[in-house]
């Protein structure tokens, strides 16, 4: 699963989205996700609401025999202290492998995909 990030992460928004992924007849906890960090300019910090997230992802990834492997993009500094922030979320959680990555090709490659770039795999993949 692709999903990318633009301007500004809303938590609410992010609650909604992911529950409306675990409604997809196609969703299921060992899918790979790739997470471009590219686009964000900025994050709603509000730790309640990012614990509510969490808590709601830790549902559908934990405890289903299966592990998850998440690679989050990052080329920018805030994207990345985003990712590291997310990381530290993931931290005993062994259902989940969170994995940073600060360049499209290294992540491609880290999810098994021979495309060189992002625009390269969604061509191919639409």
């Amino acid at each position: 699963m692709y999903l990318r990030f633009e301007d500004r992460i809303l938590i609410d928004e992010n609650i909604q989205a992911f529950r409306a992924y675990t409604r997809h007849p196609d969703a299921h906890p060992a899918q790979k996700h790739l997470v471009d960090l590219s686009g964000v300019t900025a994050i709603e910090w509000d730790y309640v609401k990012l614990m509510q997230l969490q808590a709601l992802k830790a549902g559908f990834f934990c405890g289903r025999g299966s592990q998850t492997l998440k690679v989050y993009y990052c080329p920018t500094k805030l994207s990345l202290s985003v990712a590291k922030m997310i990381l530290r979320s993931w931290v005993g959680i062994n259902s989940v492998i969170p994995i940073i990555q600060q360049h499209e090709d290294d992540a491609l490659s880290v999810l098994g995909l021979r495309q060189g770039c992002f625009s390269n795999l969604l061509a191919d993949h639409g």
